[in-house]
């Protein structure tokens, strides 16, 4: 086990500019977003538009990648996705919504989901998860991924390939006329092999014009996620894989989640459409 110690909340740098010519999403300078009335089966058109989206967004996010080394800042690799996003012509999604104050989602170690890039410096041994979102031509395209900083322990180092297979492995379980538990069945059955926790209280969810559409994706064998999958349904799946507790806390700032425990934790996340056959990823570089 890391023998690293606990984070604790960083300095947080101005909120980044983003030309006046980009659009933004309805949300931005609200405190919350117009609750999401659409489908969740998409046209083809849309469908194409998300996929420029989920390619910015997965480029932006490994461009942020990168810069991950000892010594680095959270801060400076949302510069780093921000000024990705920008110069493609996307606004970063996170930026203003619910007052969010930052273009990714920094979460290393026991940080579950959400942290807000500032000062913190990374560490040899810390894990890494870049959550990155961009907007372009009206839709979304969303993704996130954990990496290693420097020398990382074995036990850390399997919980991170573990959770990128309990995500493929979820991806692969998705089907036209399956009930969307199945996903959360096949993520949770996997994790049990090893005796991880899976993040109930964070899911997957509807994603298309509106960041989340209300749909829910649980990744756990919910009885109520009973939602029939369709062609041209688009959706987030995004494991949440623990070392020990699912429970966790939340910091002063009203966004950082860590695990009840403090112990590390993973994620991975890609955007999807429901095809004839399976699934196709939205979120390829």
């Amino acid at each position: 086990m890391s023998g690293q110690s606990l984070l604790v909340p960083g300095e947080i740098t101005p909120v980044r500019s983003v030309p006046g010519n980009i659009r933004r999403p309805e949300y931005v300078g609200k405190p919350a977003p117009t609750p999401y009335t659409g489908p969740e089966i998409q046209d083809s058109d849309t469908i194409e538009r998300m996929r420029i989206a989920g390619r910015i967004a997965a480029q932006a996010m490994e461009e942020a990648a990168k810069h991950i080394a000892p010594g680095v800042t959270t801060d400076e690799l949302d510069r780093v996705a921000h000024e990705f996003m920008i110069d493609h012509g996307a606004y970063p999604s996170t930026l203003g919504y619910r007052g969010f104050p930052k273009s990714l989602c920094s979460s290393l170690n026991e940080v579950i989901c959400h942290g807000i890039p500032d000062s913190t410096v990374l560490r040899d041994g810390d894990i890494v998860n870049l959550d990155v979102t961009a907007y372009i031509n009206g839709v979304h395209g969303d993704n996130n991924a954990t990496y290693l900083c420097g020398d990382v322990d074995e036990e850390s180092r399997l919980l991170v390939e573990r959770t990128r297979e309990s995500l493929d492995r979820a991806i692969k379980a998705v089907k036209p006329g399956r009930q969307i538990n199945v996903i959360g069945r096949v993520i949770e059955s996997y994790a049990k092999r090893f005796g991880y926790g899976v993040v109930r209280d964070f899911t997957g969810h509807g994603i298309n014009s509106s960041f989340h559409s209300g749909l829910i994706v649980p990744h756990y064998d919910s009885p109520n996620a009973t939602t029939v999958m369709q062609p041209g349904m688009t959706f987030t799946i995004e494991p949440m894989l623990t070392l020990g507790t699912h429970e966790y806390d939340l910091w002063e700032d009203g966004w950082t989640v860590v695990t009840k425990d403090r112990r590390r934790t993973a994620q991975f996340e890609e955007t999807l459409v429901v095809t004839e056959t399976g699934a196709e990823i939205l979120t390829l570089p």
